[in-house]
């Protein structure tokens, strides 16, 4: 007889992470076997050939004798100060060294004001689509999520009116994910400014993932929340992962902005959490002054001609060009969200299309469901690799759906017959 299995927290059974789940699972089998894949699912420049900027690298490098001991649980002095003159510089009210805080990458930082803020129970509002670590750091952290919806008619831009539909006596902060993953959404000041006004009228705080605010295409403009926030707490979050492409160096900062006197307890809980684990990578954050006050390398990859602009471009024309395909194109960070339309998407399941596509096309991208829609007939892909790349890869997704058509013709002429 078998021992008992050992169980686990049942609250896992809620979580859903498909970026790198059983998609990702059976991509690393198809590997193994001698499979060349297009690996769409993970917005990791490093995966396909950016490197972090060299006055980055040279910092570390000039700075990594001094890393062996811990430092302060919010972060290197410096560190702190390069992020607390950045945010300073952009308008942020009550922005100092004080109210910063630095972790190992932004999703640290979420599960630990997560944990900061929430009891069994408290509701977080969410957009959907989300990126799905707000919503398992909400779950695990005994809270729950409601979503208020992006929907595809309104460019995946939230309606204030339905956020505020969906404040609760429970609901304890508004997330904001801007420029948005996986939609690519870039949110207008006239929005945000609404936005604002709900946090303000029911106490709630704001948390904002601006880890994309340098990747804006075209005339796209990234607006910070913390500005226009003024008094209200609002918790900014930023890092070296995306704009500056050193994924692997796990940094990532948190700006605590606001009235200091209506967020102090909330500030003692996120040093508390973040005392409990110490301190943040240390070699890393010898580079988060060089990012944020040294060369711009981020603007020439999105402008006409750079190579994120591209490869945007690539995917842009490709949707066009498909009967298949619908897209509203992306303002801004590294990821499109096209939607699957007419023929193709009758009785569409994008975990089975995603599949199929990975099994017969060597391409793995993510579906949509996996980020909290109630629809299945969306899909993110990276705009990382070459813009050569994405178009064989679309080309590949037009042959699938293409088929997919066509075998259903031939169904309904069996029938017919």
């Amino acid at each position: 007889m078998s021992p008992p299995s050992l169980k686990t927290r049942e609250r896992l059974s809620e979580v859903r992470y498909e970026i790198r789940g059983e998609l990702a699972r059976r991509a690393r089998e198809l590997e193994a076997q001698g499979r060349t894949l297009i690996k769409l699912n993970i917005g990791n420049p490093g995966a396909f050939g950016f490197r972090a900027p060299e006055h980055l690298q040279r910092a570390i490098a000039d700075g990594i004798a001094d890393t062996v001991p811990y430092t302060h649980q919010q972060g290197l002095p410096a560190a702190r100060d390069a992020v607390a003159a950045f945010h300073k510089a952009r308008g942020t009210p009550n922005a100092s060294p004080e109210r910063v805080f630095i972790g190992n990458g932004v999703s640290e930082l979420i599960d630990l004001s997560l944990r900061a803020l929430l009891n069994p129970g408290d509701e977080v509002l969410l957009p959907s689509p989300d990126y799905p670590l707000w919503s398992a750091s909400t779950i695990l952290n005994d809270g729950r999520p409601v979503y208020y919806r992006c929907k595809v008619a309104d460019d995946f831009l939230p309606d204030p009116e339905e956020i505020e539909a969906l404040v609760s006596s429970r609901t304890r902060a508004i997330v904001l994910i801007n420029p948005n993953n996986p939609t690519g959404a870039s949110y207008p000041r006239e929005l945000l400014e609404r936005i604002v006004a709900i946090a303000a009228k029911h106490d709630l705080l704001l948390m904002c993932d601006e880890i994309y605010d340098g990747i804006l295409y075209d005339d796209a403009e990234f607006v910070p929340v913390a500005p226009i926030a003024g008094d209200v707490p609002c918790l900014s979050f930023g890092g070296l992962s995306k704009v500056h492409r050193a994924c692997g160096w796990r940094v990532g900062w948190a700006v605590l902005s606001g009235d200091p006197m209506r967020s102090g307890e909330f500030h003692h809980a996120m040093d508390l959490l973040g005392a409990l684990r110490l301190c943040a990578n240390v070699p890393g954050q010898f580079a988060i002054e060089a990012a944020l006050h040294g060369i711009d390398t981020i603007a020439p990859l999105c402008a006409p001609g750079g190579r994120l602009h591209e490869a945007r471009r690539a995917v842009v024309e490709s949707c066009a060009a498909s009967e298949h395909l619908k897209l509203v194109v992306p303002d801004a960070a590294l990821y499109a969200f096209p939607g699957v339309t007419g023929a193709a998407a009758e009785g569409f399941d994008d975990h089975a299309f995603a599949l199929e596509l990975l099994e017969t096309q060597d391409v793995l991208i993510v579906p949509g469901s996996s980020f909290n829609v109630p629809y299945r007939n969306h899909f993110r892909v990276t705009l990382l690799p070459e813009p050569d790349a994405l178009r064989e890869v679309f080309a590949r997704i037009d042959r699938v759906l293409s088929r997919r058509v066509e075998a259903g013709r031939d169904a309904a002429r069996a029938v017919g017959t």
